[in-house]
């Protein structure tokens, strides 16, 4: 997961001056330095780290902070604000034109990620803005373009407008836009072409394209695991074509987040949306205040609500509720809820979402594979119906049986079983709590089985 080393090593950092009653300007000064190294190592650009330490450093050494009652809690803030800024400040929502139809260039160099990124927007403009897109396959260079763009049109049920390879992209732009007016497609994506470089012929064709039509945005589209040369290439393609804003491919791999950090503060354009998997779905609006949060260990409640509203069926957790009060639970409850849970995206970086969870002693050394809950619906599944919605009629035969059917073992099939008694019991206790007198005063309820959960 990308700033997965900057995080730690920042929030080591400020948990050394977080607790502090006094906070001394040498205490600024060695915190600034480990948040120095601290971004270099993440391959964030050298002048954006110089002029991020000097304004925290200018802000973290007045005279309120000081002598302020929680001057470590002080210092943070400040840190959190300043990494806020150095992303961009607030979310910068796109540019809908008031004269439909709204046109979005995406461009790039090659192997970004361009043509995948351009049908996750079209998804994500038809789901979250209720737009009605057009794709246009515009690169008609690289082998096989034009068929990935309509692969992608058909499986999301989008149209594609193309003309195959030998017209020329400006023409198939112009075709297209004339096409959305007259069919009231509200919003045009031309995926244009990329190049491995930077080329003359590249940025023409591109200026001839914007040409056609004032365009209302440039998404410059970069992979943010090419580090530093995310931005050098963000630099050039603004000042040949002028972007509006940068999509950010493959912030859930192994990058070090340098380039989601030097971007905005190099280019001054915003970033957009960045690409948090391989789905179609997994195209994010970028929020830099809930960045800076998860980057300090702080969580993003915000961020996890709307995955939970976008992915969890509403009246499939009212009817889930009133099964908890009257311990009707089943076992194919079970699986539907952990189905659910398993579209909001990796247990892992949802787990990292809730505030405080960073401060768990022995989260860090909990299993949160993925693979466990498929383990878990393999169990499920190997049980008969019977078996699902009476689980007390589950003997020593029973288990065996499921146990070969899910190629997990006996163990796996016990434990699991008794964690399910377990959660029952506890649905059962805190619905006698619910309306116990006194039930408003604070309980401490201890979840049995959750911490052997991801052990199986």
């Amino acid at each position: 997961m990308a700033f997965e080393g900057l995080s730690e090593r920042l929030q080591g950092t400020i948990a050394k001056i977080k607790g502090k009653g006094k906070v001394t300007e040498q205490d600024v000064k060695l915190m600034m330095r480990e948040v120095r190294f601290a971004l270099i190592e993440a391959d964030v650009n050298l002048k954006v780290v110089k002029k991020f330490v000097k304004s925290v450093s200018e802000r973290a050494v007045g005279s309120d902070v000081m002598q302020s009652l929680t001057p470590g809690q002080q210092v943070i803030k400040i840190v959190q604000e300043e990494l806020t800024q150095l992303m961009g400040g607030e979310q910068s929502p796109v540019k809908f034109s008031t004269r439909p139809p709204t046109v979005i260039m995406m461009v790039g160099l090659q192997g970004a990620g361009k043509t995948t990124t351009t049908g996750k927007l079209a998804n994500v403009l038809r789901k979250k803005y209720n737009k009605k897109p057009l794709l246009v396959a515009a690169d008609v260079y690289r082998p096989a373009a034009v068929q990935q763009l309509q692969t992608l049109g058909k499986q999301l049920s989008i149209p594609v407008f193309d003309k195959g390879t030998d017209v020329s992209p400006v023409e198939i732009a112009r075709e297209a836009i004339e096409l959305a007016k007259e069919e009231h497609h509200d919003v045009v994506i031309i995926d244009t072409a990329g190049r491995l470089h930077i080329d003359e012929a590249l940025m023409q064709e591109l200026k001839d394209i914007r040409a056609l039509k004032e365009p209302d945005e440039v998404f410059l589209v970069v992979d943010a695991m090419t580090g530093q040369d995310a931005v050098n290439v963000a630099e050039s393609f603004n000042e040949a074509v002028g972007i509006t804003g940068v999509v950010l491919t493959k912030l859930d791999g192994d990058t070090r987040g340098g380039a989601a950090l030097s971007i905005r503060s190099v280019t001054e354009k915003p970033i957009k949306f960045v690409g948090m998997g391989e789905k179609m779905d997994a195209l994010e609006p970028f929020h830099p205040e809930r960045m800076a949060q998860r980057i300090l260990g702080m969580g993003d409640v915000l961020s996890l609500i709307e995955k939970a509203q976008a992915t969890v069926d509403a009246d499939k957790a009212k009817e889930l509720e009133e099964k908890f009060k009257t311990q009707s639970f089943t076992f194919d409850d079970f699986l539907d809820q952990m189905s659910q849970v398993k579209k909001m995206g990796p247990l892992e970086d949802i787990i990292k979402m809730i505030p405080g969870m960073n401060k768990v002693k022995g989260l860090d050394k909990m299993n949160f594979d993925d693979k466990q809950i498929n383990h878990i619906e393999a169990i499920i599944q190997s049980m008969t119906i019977a078996e699902r919605t009476n689980p007390e009629i589950i003997n020593a035969s029973r288990r065996k049986r499921i146990s070969k059917g899910s190629g997990r073992s006996v163990q796996e099939v016990n434990r699991l079983i008794k964690q399910f008694d377990e959660m029952k019991k506890m649905m059962k206790q805190m619905s006698g709590l619910a309306g116990a007198p006194g039930a408003g005063k604070k309980k401490k309820l201890k979840l049995p089985g959750m911490d052997s959960l991801f052990k199986m």
